[in-house]
């Protein structure tokens, strides 16, 4: 996994919708059964902005930017069914997002505005990653292993998580979506 360096103060922050109970626990496990390194240190979830680093003094800031931008989305539903992958180009396998995707991809591109606007390494695909950097074996097991995998939920809010010097990334502060569905796609740079 790609960590940008950090120094000083400085923070690795990354945000996502948490995949909840009782699919969070199933896809956990799933993926340290398929021997991924990753299980332990990162929940389930859709990423909405991957890890990036902010100075400390920014934090307020952004969980300003976040709060904003969960009051203008309505809660939508999502629906994870069947496995893709990115190979050849990334050693991921992944749970895929089949219902729910264009609101995944409203909110990524309302987080990654204002103070957390960035550039894209490669287009934005939500989805649930379930072994990621392990042999081809492992990636073809989690391919057929959760293949019929199949869940459904409300996304009624996001979180911002923080990378631990452990390694861990864990739920710093929870955004509720408190908008209406006419809001639905309205980008909020702040």
């Amino acid at each position: 996994m790609r960590l940008p360096e950090r120094s000083g103060d400085q923070v690795r922050i990354g945000v996502a919708i948490t995949v909840p109970e009782p699919y969070g626990s199933v896809l956990q496990a799933a993926r340290a059964r398929f021997g991924d390194p990753w299980a332990e240190f990162i929940p389930p979830h859709i990423t909405l902005l991957g890890p990036t680093v902010i100075e400390h003094h920014e934090i307020l800031p952004v969980d300003e930017h976040l709060a904003t931008i969960a009051q203008h989305h309505a809660p939508f539903v999502i629906r994870l069914r069947g496995t893709a992958t990115f190979r050849p180009v990334s050693p991921v396998v992944f749970v895929q997002v089949t219902e729910g995707a264009g609101g995944c991809e409203a909110l990524e591109r309302s987080v990654r505005s204002g103070v957390l606007t960035q550039e894209l390494r490669f287009r934005y695909h939500p989805h649930v990653t379930v072994a990621h950097e392990v042999p081809d074996e492992q990636l073809d097991a989690a391919f057929g292993g959760m293949a019929d995998f199949d869940a459904s939920f409300v996304v009624d809010s996001f979180h911002s998580y923080a990378h631990g010097d452990d390694g861990v990334w864990r739920p710093a502060r929870d955004f509720s979506l408190t908008g209406s569905p006419a809001d639905a796609g309205v980008i909020t740079a702040t």
